[in-house]
This record gives C-alpha cells, sequence and structure tokens, in this order.
C-alpha cells in the first residue's frame, strides 16, 4: 500500500500510462489536458500540482496561439501544435482529440522532430480516447 499521495495520484491519474510513450532523452514529462486548462492525466516525472500548473498554462498559450490563427489563412484555423522555446528547454502542445492538449516540457537536449513525431502519433492513434468535453455548468451553481 502507497503513501495518501500515492493513492490520491493514482485515483487521479489512470491515463498517466498513455504518456509513457513520450518518455526519451531530454523529455522532464508529459500532461494530458482538457482545453480548458484541467489535468486529465500526467507523467511519473512531474508532480500533481505542478501538473495542474501546466496544464492551465498551456491551455492559455494554445489560445494564444487561436488569437494568431487569422495570420496563417484565416480566424478558423486550427492550431495543431505549438511550441515555445526557452533558454533551458522547450514546451510542446499538441491538439490530441475534441477538446484535449497534449503537452511536454524538455531540456534543450532533445530531438525536437522525434518529440513532434511521438506527440502527433499518440494524438492520431488513440485522440478519440484522450477527448476531453469542455465544463459545463450545472445550471447556475458556478461549476
Amino acid at each position: 500500500m502507497g503513501t495518501p499521495d500515492a493513492q490520491v495520484t493514482e485515483a487521479t491519474n489512470r491515463l498517466g500510462w498513455m504518456l509513457r510513450e513520450l518518455d526519451g532523452p531530454g523529455v522532464r514529462f508529459s500532461v494530458l489536458l482538457s482545453a480548458d486548462g484541467m489535468r486529465i492525466a500526467h507523467s511519473d516525472g512531474v508532480r500533481v500540482d505542478d501538473a495542474e500548473r501546466f496544464a492551465a498554462a498551456a491551455s492559455g498559450l494554445q489560445s494564444l496561439g487561436k488569437a494568431l490563427a487569422e495570420f496563417c489563412g484565416g480566424r478558423r484555423n486550427a492550431v495543431r501544435q505549438n511550441m515555445t522555446e526557452y533558454d533551458e528547454g522547450l514546451i510542446f502542445i499538441t491538439a490530441a482529440g475534441e477538446g484535449a492538449l497534449l503537452g511536454v516540457a524538455t531540456t534543450t537536449a532533445v530531438d525536437v522532430g522525434l518529440v513532434a513525431h511521438r506527440m502527433n502519433e499518440l494524438a492520431a492513434r488513440v485522440g478519440h480516447e484522450l477527448g476531453s468535453e469542455p465544463r459545463r455548468g450545472d445550471g447556475g451553481s458556478g461549476t
């Protein structure tokens, strides 16, 4: 039997196993998230609270990509993938089914093409399973 934190993680990370195929040299961690920024699952390389913060920020970055769509052909242009480079690593965000996104954080010593390829393969193969409906209110209670 694990610690209480391990039990909470297992109960709220049932799809984490799918993210293992994104592991590789230079990959820090991966997160599956809803388009509105809620963590659905995360890899072993990140704590739950950090995965939740990552999900919220990744969703915001994806929204900024949507705001730029008109400059790549039109406002209805869908964002397929974002990649942001930092001094010490990269962040990838890829559409993964209806209302779901995959996010990956890496070091600078990563094969960018391989990570992007693996993310797209995972999204294409199991996108229908990864789909996440947007949250809806329950008739005015604020949730």
